[in-house]
């Protein structure tokens, strides 16, 4: 029988949408000398935010490590399959190719903040800033796919999954849910990446 569960604790939620509001920022404060430093303070925030969810893939709630979204190719190209088909298994947790952009998103975002890191040294290497333009638009790419999956995955399954990341409530079996949602960790999230913005910039 299945009910609504929590299943994506705060910080989990509290990353998705700083991680999606901090590269925004940063993409949109790129171009200009005069967004310079927003532009900058973004990209360490989406840095750190990475190298949090590092740490919380591996000590975090059920849903949130890493080994609930590890997948056989096999499994992916099954679920792939299965889509066209219009009997896609659900997940309650992350899909198989939902798993590959978030992947993709956390690799790229650790190369991004790399060369962005090089980019601020005086002597820098065409190279990086190539490599830096490249990363940018491939995080763009796979966003845009996210968020087709997100729509397809609602739709095929008639699950709001925007709803689900605000408030982190899915339908399943109860023994799938998470029992603590860490709201004081997401808090310090927020937290945080105020504290440093405010003294990055003063």
């Amino acid at each position: 029988m299945t009910k609504k569960i929590l299943v994506w604790d705060v910080p989990t939620r509290v990353f998705h949408w700083l991680q999606a509001l901090s590269f925004l920022g940063a993409y949109l404060t790129a171009d200009s000398e005069k967004t310079r430093e927003i532009h900058v303070t973004l990209g360490f925030i989406l840095f750190g935010l990475i190298a949090f969810r590092l740490v919380w893939g591996v000590v975090g709630s059920k849903h949130a490590r890493f080994s609930s979204f590890i997948f056989h190719p096999a499994t992916v190209i099954t679920y792939v399959r299965s889509l066209f088909k219009n009997d896609a298994q659900h997940f309650v947790g992350h899909n198989p190719i939902g798993s590959i952009a978030i992947w993709l998103l956390l690799g790229m975002g650790i190369g991004l903040g790399v060369t962005g890191v090089l980019l601020l040294q005086d002597d820098v290497a065409d190279s990086v800033v190539t490599i830096h333009a490249y990363l940018t638009n491939g995080m763009l790419v796979v966003i845009a796919g996210h968020l087709f999956g997100v729509a397809m995955s609602s739709f095929l399954h008639k699950e709001n999954l925007v709803r689900a990341m605000i408030t982190g409530y899915k339908k399943g079996a109860e023994q799938h849910g998470i029992t603590h949602g860490y709201a004081w960790l997401g808090a310090a999230l927020v937290i945080a990446a105020a504290v440093f913005a405010y003294l990055y910039n003063r």
